[in-house]
């Protein structure tokens, strides 16, 4: 199949790209360029800015695809912008939404494709579900032939996936569990959470691709593993070989004490705090053989073992570190004074 995919060199696009590179399909990119070194031998790329849509369709103009997938699409003039450039273009068009739209506060932790989506308190999965409405609507009354993925949290090599963070990913994290500092942790850290390896992800994905059953259909693509946020830290700090220290913050006032570039309301308040479970049914049935197969802890151990040896992948986050320790010590200084 002849495959286009707007980005290509991200988190869950990077390992598509490769998986599709692996069997032999004609795969194109359109990005700005600024990751060559991650594009596979053989894979085309279009340099281009997907908001210039004139340059986009003079490059496009001869072109003709089996499908499209667009991983860096958010809001609704974005997907209309696509629709004009590839109505006619493409046998499928597939939209990378997120498990985030679904509803909020959950009303059933047992999640399918299913389940009504609202999200009040994340603007990104708002305006998600607003794409998704408007494809479907571009399904039913123009036939355009779209696909809906809704990943959840799906990571690689290059971060640990945890449930807090600052505005320079992870690494701060792991250096506090490495430290002897405690963490934050949401909660009591008993809620459930899925991390899914962005290889196997890839393997559900690319299932979908040229499938007939696919078009005018969501479909969620995650593990079936479903561990609490303790586990999840206590393999990270396993794996490091520390001990692990929580401190447990109730998710609305780390919400309401965080700088506003944290987005922790959105990322809790509106995805992570909740407790979720993914059925995975309708992408099994759907790509017979799907599955899963990378634990947490062996990914957890395959991204330890690469940041260490990729100082990029280091980053500290002195903000982050220094937020942490004072709503500890707000919390420790209320309980004294009670």
């Amino acid at each position: 199949m002849k495959i286009l995919l707007i980005g290509g060199t991200g988190t869950i696009s990077s390992a598509i790209t490769r998986k599709l590179a692996e069997n032999d399909h004609e795969v194109w990119l359109i990005n700005r360029g600024n990751r060559q070194d991650d594009v596979p031998d053989g894979v085309h790329v279009i340099v281009a800015d997907m908001n210039n849509e004139a340059d986009v369709a003079n490059k496009i103009a001869d072109m003709q695809f089996d499908a499209v997938c667009d991983f860096i699409a958010f809001v609704p003039e974005q997907v209309k912008r696509d629709y004009r450039l590839f109505a006619g273009r493409t046998r499928q068009y597939v939209y990378i939404s997120s498990a985030s739209a679904y509803h909020k506060p959950v009303r059933n932790h047992i999640i399918n494709e299913g389940t009504t989506l609202a999200n009040p308190y994340w603007q990104y999965s708002r305006d998600k579900i607003a794409c998704e409405e408007l494809l479907m609507s571009f399904y039913r009354e123009k036939l355009f032939p779209v696909t809906i993925v809704r990943p959840s949290h799906t990571y690689c090599e290059r971060s640990v996936p945890t449930g807090l963070h600052g505005t320079k990913g992870s690494w701060q994290v792991l250096k506090r569990l490495m430290e002897g500092k405690p963490v934050l942790v949401h909660g009591d850290g008993s809620s459930l959470w899925t991390m899914t390896w962005n290889e196997d992800f890839a393997e559900g994905f690319v299932g979908l691709l040229g499938n007939p059953y696919a078009i005018g259909e969501a479909f969620q693509i995650m593990s079936d593993e479903s561990l609490t946020w303790n586990q999840i830290y206590a393999i990270i700090a396993k794996v490091l070989g520390v001990e692990y220290k929580p401190y447990f913050v109730s998710s609305s006032f780390l919400a309401a004490v965080a700088p506003k570039e944290f987005d922790v309301e959105g990322n809790l308040m509106g995805d992570k705090a909740a407790s979720v479970v993914f059925d995975c049914t309708k992408i099994k049935r759907t790509v017979p053989g799907f599955l899963a197969k990378t634990s947490f802890e062996h990914g957890v151990r395959k991204c330890i073992a690469y940041m260490k040896s990729h100082p990029e992948c280091q980053q500290d986050d002195p903000e982050f570190d220094h937020w942490c320790d004072h709503v500890i010590d707000v919390l420790e200084s209320a309980k004294r004074n009670f």
